[in-house]
């Protein structure tokens, strides 16, 4: 069963499934330790967790008969992350939530609702509370025009309809290529002819190296070109009380 609402599911849950990274990482900051018993090879944080967590597939990947063997009470999943198929069949059995999320303000809900779901609304209002007023703080003199790399062979951007083209924005910079949608691909022809002055490369889910600005630095001639950590623009939840300080450091670092 899909659940619509946190108030569909009517008994607090004891064996909760996550199978989304970010997601993983917000349970383990509400406290669920004996509550969460599977989790993705990709759910890295935290490592305890990553070394003793029952896991159960990739995101794209899962193993349902696995999934199935483990009884959950609960599957927290996300509609991007995630294969609909999978998903769909697994809530054929087992309540399932699915979070879809694309800025900041829809993050801090799904906390809320998180929150709800597992009986850690209080502990949730306390990580919402935190991440709003860190947020709050983050002042720029200037907006930066700033394309941002996922992907390589194919060259792959962020369109203006996701989560990590939101938080561009919440770190002070316009997204050249916020016209597009979702996860276009791009030439570097596309990246000269869009005025950024500013070329981040994330180091997921695609990781650049220094290698790869040296080979496109040429080819961008006043562009700066950086390599940035992915996980602060790309993980909702709980990493988020970690993003305004570093998108802070990062200013710094490009405005000195």
């Amino acid at each position: 069963m899909f659940l619509s609402s946190p108030a569909q599911l009517i008994s607090k849950p004891i064996r909760i499934i996550s199978l989304v990274p970010s997601q993983t990482e917000l349970l383990y900051h509400l406290g669920l330790d004996n509550e969460t018993i599977g989790i993705t090879k990709f759910c890295i944080h935290p490592a305890k967790w990553f070394g003793s967590k029952t896991r159960v597939g990739g995101t794209k990947s899962l193993n349902i008969e696995l999934i199935r063997s483990l009884r959950p009470d609960l599957i927290i999943a996300n509609k991007e992350e995630n294969v609909k198929e999978q998903i769909t069949e697994l809530a054929e059995s087992f309540p399932t939530w699915l979070s879809d999320v694309n800025t900041l303000e829809e993050t801090l809900q799904m906390i809320k609702d998180i929150g709800q779901l597992t009986g850690k609304a209080s502990e949730a209002l306390l990580i919402t509370g935190k991440i709003e007023e860190a947020f709050a703080k983050l002042t720029f003199p200037h907006r930066i025009s700033a394309a941002y790399l996922i992907w390589n062979e194919p060259m792959m951007t962020v369109g203006g309809d996701c989560f990590i083209s939101n938080m561009l924005f919440h770190a002070g910079f316009d997204n050249v290529f916020k016209h597009l949608t979702r996860y276009p691909q791009i030439s570097l022809k596309d990246i000269n002819d869009s005025g950024c002055k500013l070329l981040l490369l994330s180091s997921e889910p695609y990781p650049f190296k220094q290698k790869h600005i040296n080979s496109m630095q040429p080819l961008l001639p006043g562009i700066k070109i950086m390599l940035t950590d992915g996980e602060m623009f790309s993980w909702y939840g709980s990493r988020l009380l970690q993003a305004p300080a570093y998108f802070g450091q990062l200013r710094d670092m490009i405005d000195a």
